[in-house]
């Protein structure tokens, strides 16, 4: 499986040698974390955030060749929950795929796994099941899609805040024209010109896509009334 610049990765603190931390990312080899990714600010002691043996989560900085360049302080508390879900999802998954294809699993996982995390594979093949049909049959593809459709499935939630000004007379009301349009989100006011828009769905990606659709289109629409947007990272 390819790796990307700017993907989220789960990863085994391996060794530290002097301020550099190896660690080894699942199923894609070895990488490394210089002492001024791991956390903001001065590092007294280095075990205080990383240790071998640790599972960590970090982001690709930079690939050259061989060699993967990882931080662990530019990830978001919001990339590491999702991360995090999605790899206890894909450890469920896996064990579906053992129960159903016995000694053949080991062997089928390997070749997802070449092309894809499990965890995507399998939220894809919900929907159109032609690829994991191609790889296991017919029959084994209904035995996995009818486990994993009866799995009830924690509601994946993410809130974000913004901000809406204007010094236009009949601003409010043009917020409130802006909010009010919003179907698939949740938006309550928090303060002047401050509010927190709750997006969720079945799995953290569409809800992720979902949320970002949404501040597209209020940004795309305050832009056409001249009204002030921004979103507010925490």
């Amino acid at each position: 499986m390819d790796l990307d610049v700017g993907e989220i990765v789960m990863c085994t603190v391996d060794r530290i040698v002097g301020t550099i931390v190896f660690v080894k990312i699942d199923g894609n080899g070895e990488g490394s974390i210089i002492l001024s990714e791991i956390a903001p600010g001065r590092i007294r002691n280095l075990r205080d955030y990383v240790v071998p043996k640790k599972r960590i989560v970090c982001k690709i900085l930079r690939i050259s060749g061989d060699r993967i360049d990882l931080s662990l302080r530019r990830v978001t508390q919001k990339e590491k929950k999702e991360l995090i879900e999605q790899y206890k999802q894909e450890k469920s998954y896996i064990s579906v795929l053992k129960s159903i294809l016995g000694e053949k699993a080991d062997k089928i996982i390997k070749e997802i796994l070449n092309e894809e995390k499990i965890y995507d594979f399998l939220e894809e093949a919900k929907e159109n099941s032609k690829r994991l049909e191609k790889i296991v049959g017919k029959n084994e593809t209904k035995k996995i899609l009818d486990i994993l459709n009866s799995q009830k499935q924690k509601k994946a939630i993410i809130k974000k805040e913004i901000n809406l000004t204007t010094t236009k007379s009949n601003g409010l009301n043009l917020i409130k024209d802006i909010l009010g349009r919003i179907k698939e989100g949740e938006i309550k006011y928090i303060s002047a010109g401050k509010y927190s828009i709750k997006t969720e769905s079945n799995d953290l990606k569409s809800t992720a896509n979902i949320l970002k659709e949404i501040l597209l289109e209020i940004e795309k629409k305050a832009k056409k009334e001249g009204i002030d947007f921004n979103i507010l990272e925490k």
